[in-house]
């Protein structure tokens, strides 16, 4: 079964107060689901119409298991705790292997 990932790109930091309490829920909500982080932080470089903003690659299982932790409660808890603290995409995608 292929592994499903998260790729969360920031397009602004609104509030960093909000960003630093989910980011201390959110780990805790996805774990059980297998989460991993692969990558985390501000982009390297930009091309296109990137954003040098903050980009986040979680790993799960499989996208069965990245859409549960997503609609969980504990990852539900999380957004409420960031709330408009910032404005970002966040697209599940299945890998390739």
């Amino acid at each position: 079964m292929p592994k499903g990932y998260w790729v969360t790109i920031y397009r602004k930091i609104n509030d960093p107060a909000k960003l630093a309490r989910y980011a201390e829920l959110a780990p805790k909500a996805t774990t059980p689901f297998g989460a991993k982080y692969i990558a985390r932080g501000a982009a390297a470089h930009a091309y296109e119409a990137g954003l040098k903003e903050r980009i986040v690659i979680s790993e799960f299982p499989s996208v069965e298991k990245a859409i549960a932790a997503y609609n969980s409660p504990g990852y539900q808890e999380a957004l409420k705790a960031l709330g408009n603290g910032a404005e970002r995409d966040i697209r599940i995608i299945e890998g390739v292997e």
